[in-house]
């Protein structure tokens, strides 16, 4: 396959589960793994993975609810693991550039909406602090 087509291929597959609203189970049945038992829509629970990538989808797919989108702490943390994976000598090159696809597709991987930032309810009233400051915080003269 050409290679600059493996990353458009890698993100259509990543994309897919969050596009869709199927239940997981349905998902479950027929997995398209990109790699290992993890990697891609679906599993293969409860099958170990096979290596530090798919243990890394692993982790995505445990935090990620059923049926919904991850939310974007799972998908930067994804994207984190599996940048070490592809950033690691020790491990194979063909691992490794699935690893670096995998990161790009996670950094790209909608996330759930997180929650509005709270708003105080009352803003502080000024607090009077005083006309004369402490002796000691005067510069000497």
């Amino acid at each position: 396959m050409n290679r600059s087509i493996l990353p458009l291929v890698l993100v259509a597959g990543l994309a897919v589960p969050a596009l869709t609203t199927q239940p997981a189970a349905a998902v479950e049945g027929s997995p398209m793994l990109l790699h290992g038992n993890y990697c891609g829509p679906g599993n293969r629970a409860p099958a170990a993975p096979i290596d530090a990538l798919d243990a890394a989808c692993a982790r995505h797919d445990a935090c990620t609810p059923d049926g919904a989108l991850a939310p974007r702490a799972c998908n930067l943390r994804l994207q984190a693991e599996a940048e070490r994976v592809a950033d690691d000598p020790r491990q194979p090159e063909d691992l490794r550039m699935m690893a670096g696809l995998v990161a790009s597709g996670a950094a790209m991987m909608p996330s759930a909406p997180s929650a509005a930032p709270r708003t105080p309810s009352a803003v502080p009233a000024a607090v009077d602090v005083g006309t004369q400051p402490d002796a000691d915080l005067l510069p000497d003269e």
